[in-house]
């Protein structure tokens, strides 16, 4: 679908040869482009000014400006350049999309062998989606990156994507939608090159947790900078979204930070990085995303990490609960085996989460258990799990799913094949 936009230009050029930038003046008229109704609501992106749509799908733009960008939740994103513009009566199409995604890590996606399996199963199922390891849980940059720091704190001792361009390139030619995952205060290498950003214990030695790795500190502005530069060059190459993960305080007792700590400064640092980084990522049409405990969905607090709902939903287009059922180790209400109910689990999260928020399940997408159960009674997760999993999903009416195995290593039971009629699976 082409998007159309219909333009009164209100300001003549003077030269017969435009400058990169232009001020122009319009009206852009977006419309759905299955329905052709007009969308209310869509972000509109001049540089880094951002307006939103009327109940007529109509918004006035005004400014200097080559490319303007337009995303609604639930939809493909799309930018325009103004040399495109042609004629008086144009709209603008956004197309339905809900991606439906595999993981694969760091070192997954370097795999020829995990990567291309990977590729082919979106190819020959109903997956669309795949959110690669941009920076992975230990720290290192899968490509080359121009941020100094990042070869400073030795985030640079191994590339994984050495022409991420050109992988991207492939990716969106056969239509798959590109997520960055970007692991954020979790950061082994960085917290190490510089002790000052690290999280401490109560005697100043470097908090390590349960995998040995350090942390820093989400208080530390440079921390955040460092991972918001990173991201707006995952922006730079063609991601269609950037993710962050790890985008909470460690769950451990008697840490010292750079700040005084409780749930209000808490949630501060956590909605602040996330808030700046949307900022940041503005000027790119980026749609962002975070990643969230489970337990999130259900707890009133900020779950002692500096994650609650209330906050988070202001400063993300979309809330990624990863829910699990091996993680819930305390079960959900009325569901003490929570590995025996994963339809149960996935939706009773997600309408408690749409519940607290108060917002709609489109900005809702799941990250899905496709891997053997650790928790209870190590039952391998097949088809039937997975299947329950996404039907759970698909019935609240999430922007998708995600699937989540650490060995990125899938198939495909519990899949539809490509163009495959959707039905209601949800147990009976």
């Amino acid at each position: 679908m082409k998007f159309m936009i219909r333009v009164v230009i209100l300001s003549l050029l003077s030269a017969c040869v435009l400058p990169p930038t232009r001020a122009v003046a319009f009206i852009a008229t977006v419309i759905d482009a299955s329905t052709k109704r007009p969308l209310e609501g869509v972000f509109v992106t001049l540089n880094d000014k951002v307006m939103k749509t009327d109940s007529n799908g109509a918004v006035e733009i005004n400014g200097p400006v080559d490319t303007v960008g337009f995303k609604a939740w639930g939809y493909q994103r799309k930018s325009v350049a103004l040399h495109d513009l042609a004629g008086d009566s144009i709209q603008v199409a956004l197309t339905p999309f809900q991606p439906k995604a595999l993981y694969l890590s760091f070192y997954g996606i370097g795999s020829t062998k995990l990567r291309e399996a990977g590729i082919d199963l979106i190819g020959k199922t109903e997956l669309n989606a795949v959110v690669i390891d941009v920076k992975g849980d230990r720290g290192i940059v899968a490509f080359k990156s121009s941020v100094p720091l990042a070869e400073q704190a030795g985030a640079q001792r191994t590339i994984t994507m050495h022409d991420a361009r050109a992988l991207l390139e492939r990716l969106h030619g056969q239509q798959i939608y590109t997520i960055a995952r970007i692991v954020v205060f979790k950061d082994d290498p960085l917290a190490t090159a510089r002790p000052k950003f690290a999280v401490k214990r109560a005697n100043g030695a470097i908090f390590r947790d349960r995998e040995k790795l350090a942390w820093t500190d989400p208080f530390n502005q440079q921390g955040w900078e460092y991972n918001i530069a990173i991201a707006v060059e995952a922006a730079r190459l063609g991601f269609d979204e950037i993710q962050f993960d790890y985008v909470r305080f460690p769950d451990a007792p008697g840490l010292r930070f750079s700040h005084s700590v409780d749930m209000k400064s808490r949630i501060a640092a956590i909605s602040g990085f996330l808030g700046e980084a949307r900022r940041r990522l503005t000027p790119y049409n980026e749609y962002v995303a975070a990643d969230i405990f489970g337990y999130v969905a259900w707890n009133l607090d900020d779950t002692h990490i500096g994650q609650r709902l209330e906050e988070l939903s202001p400063v993300v287009d979309y809330i990624s609960p990863m829910l699990y059922p091996s993680c819930f180790q305390f079960g959900i209400p009325g569901y003490r085996l929570p590995v025996q109910d994963p339809y149960e689990v996935v939706f009773l999260s997600l309408q408690n989460a749409r519940e607290r928020s108060a917002i709609p399940s489109i900005r809702f997408r799941p990250w899905l258990q496709a891997f053997r159960d650790y928790a209870f009674d190590h039952r391998e997760f097949t088809g039937k799990e997975i299947r329950a999993q996404i039907s759970a999903a698909e019935k609240f009416g999430s922007d998708g799913w995600m699937l989540w195995n650490p060995r990125n290593t899938y198939t495909a039971a519990g899949l539809k094949a490509e163009n495959e009629p959707c039905k209601d699976d949800a147990p009976k």
